[in-house]
């Protein structure tokens, strides 16, 4: 129902100001449409045309009055006054509600499936029958401590920092999505805090491992190509897959990528090195990928540790680990960290600060591979 304040004009002048109760409308088999609207007398006025400062200010203050009269009774009916029960909202299941939530979200894979991973865990821990009204502080904080202390990996390990931090945001963002469809009117996510953002070791690659696996054979030659372009781009593989000819512009005086980055839905342009675009080969029809084939799957990384065992660097690192080298390296050789926060989509300076560190922890080895001189 939607409520507004409405004015009349009265045989004396002034303007009586009225709340309309807006509650939809029917056909009749005719197909006529009847809205149906309740009214509701304030006994306010104003004058209509005012002509003192006592005027002036009654007309400031009763419609500032009637204003207020209008919110309230708003928030009355939508917290479930005035006869318009909510109950059945709130007895509503909490887990069927997110599992609503996490189907929403089977566009964008990443983010899907740290969704449905942490439905799994709300299902470990919570009755299937849990609804609203069950999750208060009390229940909050208790899957917080499963997440902290019980909780395993699929291998039956205990979650990552970052991993507890990013499940039970999870929560949190489906309780403040019920606040705002109006399941529930009291939001206990509001008073649990959630785990605290921990620093994590971000694997990378240097410039003779990258050489090294540029050199060697990989059993599926689309991965190499996008992980090798990656390292010298820093796009994210979700870029890379659905990157089309159409998107890679290039002349006498530049190079560049115009795309839409995924994660952010932002219009980027990036420029990338000769290097980089020599490495995609010759140019297709404007549509066509410009990696075709390129598919995630489960096995992508058992076929990056493959490759790199063929190629003799022995060290662990996913996909992703392409972005963190081509940060390193750009650093490495002068670039200043504002061009790769930028070039890297980061919305904030800090998170690619951790790779300036990365660099200094390189620097202080160096310092130490000096011979001793003896004093």
């Amino acid at each position: 129902m939607k409520i507004n304040l409405r004015k009349r004009k009265l045989k004396d002048g002034r303007i009586s100001l009225f709340l309309e109760y807006y509650k939809g409308y029917s056909k009749d088999v005719n197909g006529k449409i009847k809205h149906n609207r309740e009214f509701e007398n304030l006994e306010l006025y104003l004058y209509e045309k005012p002509k003192t400062p006592k005027q002036k200010e009654e007309n400031r203050t009763n419609l500032e009055l009637a204003e207020k009269v209008k919110t309230k009774k708003q928030a009355e009916y939508d917290s479930g006054k005035f006869g318009f029960k909510t109950e059945t909202k709130v007895r509503a299941n909490f887990l069927a509600y997110f599992k609503k939530l996490t189907d929403e979200r089977f566009e964008s894979q990443g983010n899907h499936g740290n969704w449905d991973s942490a439905y799994k865990h709300l299902l470990k821990y919570f009755n299937p029958n849990t609804s609203f009204s069950d999750i208060d502080t009390n229940a909050l904080k208790g899957f917080k401590k499963y997440l902290d202390k019980d909780a395993t990996t699929p291998q039956g390990k205990p979650l990552s920092p970052n991993t507890k931090l990013s499940y039970f945001a999870k929560v949190k963002a489906a309780l403040n999505q019920a606040f705002d469809d109006h399941v529930i009117f009291d939001n206990p996510g509001k008073r649990v805090k959630g785990f605290p953002k921990a620093e994590v070791e971000r694997p990378y690659l240097t410039h003779g491992e990258v050489q090294k696996l540029a050199k060697a054979e990989c059993r599926i030659p689309a991965i190499k190509k996008a992980f090798l372009f990656a390292c010298l781009t820093g796009l994210r593989y979700s870029d890379i897959e659905k990157l089309t000819w159409k998107e890679v512009r290039e002349n006498e005086d530049e190079l560049r990528i115009v795309f839409t980055q995924k994660k952010t839905d932002g219009l980027e342009y990036l420029y990338i090195s000769k290097n980089a675009r020599d490495l995609l080969g010759d140019r297709g029809a404007p549509e066509d990928k410009v990696i075709p084939g390129l598919k995630y799957t489960a096995q992508t990384t058992n076929i990056l540790m493959k490759w790199a065992i063929k190629a003799g660097v022995y060290k662990e690192f996913t996909f992703h680990s392409s972005r963190h080298t081509n940060a390193v390296l750009m650093l490495e050789n002068g670039a200043d960290i504002y061009t790769v926060s930028k070039r890297l989509g980061h919305k904030e300076l800090r998170t690619t600060e951790i790779y300036a560190k990365i660099v200094d922890q390189k620097q202080r080895e160096a310092a130490n591979i000096i011979p001793t001189i003896d004093l």
